[in-house]
Formats: C-alpha cells, structure tokens, sequence
C-alpha cells in the first residue's frame, strides 16, 4: 500500500494536488495520501494535516507576518512523517515551506518528488543548489525549464502544465452569464485580481477604477470577478460599491475556468492565472504591484525581462504587463478598450495565445505525474 504525503500552499497548488491524487487512486486503488492543502486535496479522498488557508503572502513584510503560522504546519507535518514514514514525499511549488519540509523528510530517508518547482530560473538561482541536495525528481511544466534543471544537476522530467487539463468551462457563455443576471450578448470583461489578501489589498481598488472609466467609453461593457476561495468579503468592498453605482459587475467564487469562458477581455494579476488565460486564448492585460522594498529586490536579482509567464513562454511580450507605477486605473482601462474596439488586435493576441498553449503539452499530466510518483514510491521497496 502505498504512503504519499503531499504539500501545497495555494488554491492553484491544491487544484493539482486534487487532481494527482485522484489519478494516484485510480492508478492503485490501495494508495494513502495525507498531506498539507486545501478543500481539492481533501474532496480527492486525502487526509488533510493542515489547510493552507492563511500560508501565502507575496513581499517581505507579509512573509513575516505568516511566519509563526508556517512554522507551526511545518512542525506538524514532520511529526506526521516521522510517525506515518511515506514511502515518498510530493512539493507541489510554494517554496515558502516546501522546501524546508523537503530536506527535513530526505534526512528522513524520505524521496521527495518536486513537481512544479519554483521559478528560481527567474530569481534565486541558488534555489537549484539546495534543490539538487534533496530533490530525487522534478517535475517541470513548461518546456524551457528541463534544460535549466538539467544544467543544474537536477533529475528531471517535462510532463506539461496540469491546467490543460483543468480548464474546461463547465457551463457555455450564455447559459452561465445568464445565471449570473448579466447578458450573454453584451461585451464582458473579467478581472481575475488574484488569489491572496495582499494581492487584493493592492489590486483590485484599481481594476474597479479602471472598470469605472471602461464604462465611460464602452456604455453596453459588463464585468464579472474571479473569486478565489477562502477570500473574507471585505476585501471586495470595492466591487460592492461598483455594484451600488448600478454599473454591472458580479462576483463568482471557484468558477475561473466559467468566468475565463464567457469573458471578451481579462485582467489578471501576474500569476498562473495568466496560463489559464493563455488555454482559454482570451486577450489579457497583465497587472501587479510589490511594495517598494519587495520590488526592489525582484528587480535586483531578476534574469528574466517580464514578469508574465505567459510572455515568458512566448519569448517575447505578447499581451502588455502593467507592473508597478505603470499599472494605473487609466492605464488598464486604455488597454482594455484597445481590444474592445480593435478586432485586429485580439485575433493577433489569439494567435500568439494559442502558440503559447501548444508549448503546454497535450493532457493526462496528472496521470502522468502520478505513474512517476508510484515508480519512485515503489523504488523504495526494490
């Protein structure tokens, strides 16, 4: 019987961490997996060690301030391997954690599988070399990264980006914003602020600002607003006073892939968010802002010129990023009316958009990830 203990830190870590292990359980029915995640984690049939509400911050200051919270979920995953023994240990990105528990459970004697490292290629290049002491395999999910791994001494295989095979709508354009009291034939726009408090704090103020004076200019635009889980209602308060202003904008909670579907133009924090943008092929404008300081430090010890993954995988910016002092309520509003009023410009976008989904891989990732963290479990025993 297989013993897997898995770590995730973010809703897009516990949609993959759900759907590996329902693979993980399909693949061999006897199979445990217990670990750290989210309610996907858990509806797959894992027990959960801690949720990872209340873990992910973006800057230094919020870092810190999650600290005492991290270092308790660390404790009691260890504890939880020291008296479980899993035959092999699953990272699925957040390195915030991931990587202590990693080189804590290989003292262990316990293999560690990475799947969807961090983009340390990015930044922190010195990542690789802490990686490579206590990492048997990674998994990688963008094609360019196989190559950086391998140069660093790191076991790794490229077995494509999980969200192509997540991101099917479950419900068509129209049936969905007619549930959602808006019209199917009006142009929508969706703004997808991000998945952590911070992120919102520092986003989604100005994405209602822009969505003000996108009224201004297109009379007949709607919008609607990716909700991640797990988010406290304030920090919408923004949208709530949209709405008072009889502008017409809804908020819908654990429904991207729908959102994403029915919507003409996205807004979209930096993130993974953008990939799935990328699958759905719909004309993004890229946005996000760091305190100063964490800003700073980005910039300083970056290797990459954007921040878009989308525009990484493409080489080049094929949708703009407003980062920083360049991300304004005037600016994002300019944009998406740009690919409101010029059809020209969102066939071009699609095109680009559609070369980068080619580059993803072709599906079954998870089953594939899955059958790799069998053999490595399974090795153990050998």
């Amino acid at each position: 019987m297989p013993n897997i203990l898995i770590s995730c830190g973010e809703p897009s870590g516990d949609l993959y961490a759900g759907a590996l292990t329902k693979e993980l359980v399909a693949l061999d029915p006897t199979v445990r997996v217990y670990g750290l995640g989210g309610d996907h984690l858990q509806e797959s049939g894992a027990d959960l060690v801690a949720h990872y509400e209340g873990l992910a911050a973006t800057g230094i200051s919020e870092a810190l301030a999650v600290l005492p919270h991290s270092i308790k979920i660390y404790r009691s995953m260890v504890a939880r391997a020291r008296a479980d023994r899993p035959d092999v240990f699953v990272a699925i990105d957040f390195p915030e954690i991931n990587f202590r528990l990693a080189a804590a459970l290989r003292k262990l004697g316990i293999p560690v599988v990475y799947y969807i490292g961090p983009q340390a290629w990015a930044w922190r290049r010195g990542r690789f070399e802490t990686m490579r002491r206590f990492v048997d395999l990674a998994l990688v999910i963008f094609p360019f990264e196989k190559a950086i791994y391998q140069e660093a001494g790191i076991p790794v295989e490229f077995v494509g980006h999980p969200l192509v095979e997540l991101s099917e709508p479950t419900e068509g354009r129209e049936s969905f914003l007619h549930s959602q009291g808006l019209v199917s034939t009006a142009p929508t726009v969706a703004l997808l602020p991000g998945s952590r408090p911070n992120e919102l704090r520092a986003i989604l103020p100005e994405l209602t600002e822009a969505a003000r004076l996108v009224r201004k200019q297109c009379a007949d635009v709607q919008f609607i607003v990716a909700r991640a889980p797990h988010l406290r209602h304030e920090l919408f308060e923004s949208i709530f006073a949209l709405q008072e202003t009889r502008i017409p904008v809804q908020i819908v909670e654990s429904r991207t892939n729908d959102v994403l579907a029915a919507a003409d133009v996205v807004v979209t924090a930096s993130g993974t968010a953008t990939v799935q943008t990328a699958i759905h092929q719909r004309p993004m404008v890229i946005v996000y802002r760091l305190s100063a300081l964490t800003y700073w430090l980005v910039k300083t010890f970056s290797h990459v010129d954007n921040a878009g993954m989308v525009n990484l995988i493409a080489g080049k910016e094929i949708v703009p990023e407003l980062l920083q002092e360049r991300f304004t309520a005037n600016a994002v509003a300019t944009e998406v009316i740009r690919f409101l009023t010029d059809r020209q410009a969102v066939l071009h976008t699609s095109e680009m958009l559609a070369q980068v989904r080619e580059q993803l891989g072709a599906g079954e990732v998870s089953r594939r990830v899955a059958e790799r963290v069998l053999a490595v479990a399974d090795s153990k025993h050998a």
